[in-house]
C-alpha cells in the first residue's frame, strides 16, 4: 500500500524535471504577456507575444521559407567549410611544433580582428552574392573548431603514443586510431557551439549586405517599425540555432556513442 505513492510521487517528480523548461519557458511567456498588457508597453518597443504570432502570420509561408532557406544555406556552408579545413588544420598544428609555432599566432590574429568590423570590407572585396557571408560565417565559426580539436589531440596519453611507436605504428595510424579517438569529445563540443555561431555568423553578414534572409528581415522589419514581425524573426533563428545544436548532440550519440559521459 505504501509502494504505491512512492512510485506516484516518482513518476510525478520524473515529469516535472523532463517538463521543468517547457513550464519555465510558459511562465516566462505568461509574465512577458501580461506585464506589457498591464504595463501598456507600446508594441513598437516591446510586442506581448499574442503580438509577435499575429506578426509572424501577416507574412506569407512563402515568405518565411525564402528567407529561412536562405540563412540556413550561408550558416551551412560556412560551417561545412570550417570543419573541413578547421580539423584537419588542427591535426597538423599537433602534430608539427614549427607548423604551431608559425601559424597559431596568425589564427590568434584573425581570431582577435572584429568580425562586424571586417565584414564591409569582405563584401567589398568579393562582391554580392553568398561568398562573402559565407565567408563571414567560416570566419566565427573556424577559430573554436580548431583551438578545442587541438586541444583534444594534446590530451592523448603519452604512453599510448610511446606504445604505438614501439609496434611499428604508421603516424597516419597512429592520429586515426588513437589521437582522433580521444579527440572526439573535444571535437564535438566544439561543433555544437559552433553550429550556432554558425547562425549568428550568416546573421551578422545578411545585416551588411543582403537581399533575403532572416537578418536582411530583421534589419528592414525594424526600419519600418514592424517589431512583432522582427521578434517573430528572432524566435525562428533561435528555434533553428537549437535544432542544429540538438541535431549535432545525435549524430555524436549515434555514431560516437562511446564519446559521450557515462552519466
Amino acid at each position: 500500500m505504501r509502494s504505491s505513492p512512492e512510485s506516484a510521487g516518482r513518476v510525478l517528480l520524473r515529469l516535472l524535471d523532463r517538463g521543468a523548461p517547457v513550464l519555465a519557458a510558459l511562465l516566462l511567456l505568461l509574465i512577458w504577456e501580461l506585464g506589457c498588457r498591464l504595463l501598456d508597453v507600446p508594441v513598437y518597443l516591446l510586442p506581448p507575444p499574442s503580438a509577435i504570432v499575429e506578426g509572424a502570420l501577416a507574412v506569407s509561408p512563402s515568405s518565411w521559407g525564402g528567407h529561412i532557406w536562405a540563412t540556413l544555406r550561408v550558416s551551412l556552408l560556412g560551417y561545412a567549410l570550417a570543419v573541413i579545413i578547421g580539423i584537419p588544420l588542427a591535426v597538423a598544428l599537433a602534430n608539427s611544433r614549427l607548423l604551431s609555432r608559425t601559424l597559431y599566432p596568425m589564427l590568434v590574429v584573425v581570431q582577435s580582428t572584429p568580425v562586424v568590423a571586417v565584414a564591409p570590407i569582405i563584401v567589398v572585396v568579393l562582391g554580392a552574392g553568398d561568398a562573402p557571408r559565407i565567408v563571414i560565417t567560416f570566419l566565427i565559426t573556424f577559430f573554436p573548431i580548431v583551438v578545442s580539436t587541438v586541444t583534444g589531440l594534446m590530451s592523448t596519453p603519452p604512453e599510448l603514443l610511446e606504445l604505438s611507436r614501439s609496434l611499428g605504428a604508421s603516424r597516419w595510424r597512429e592520429i586515426r586510431n588513437i589521437q582522433l579517438p580521444f579527440a572526439v569529445p573535444h571535437i564535438f563540443s566544439a561543433l555544437r557551439i559552433s553550429i550556432t555561431l554558425a547562425i549568428i555568423g550568416a546573421v551578422v553578414a545578411e545585416f551588411v549586405a543582403a537581399e533575403n534572409g532572416l537578418g536582411f528581415f530583421i534589419a528592414f522589419s525594424t526600419s519600418f517599425f514592424k517589431v512583432p514581425q522582427a521578434f517573430a524573426a528572432l524566435a525562428i533563428l533561435v528555434t533553428i540555432s537549437l535544432i542544429l545544436f540538438r541535431l549535432v548532440a545525435m549524430i555524436q550519440k549515434w555514431w560516437f556513442p562511446w564519446s559521450l559521459p557515462k552519466s
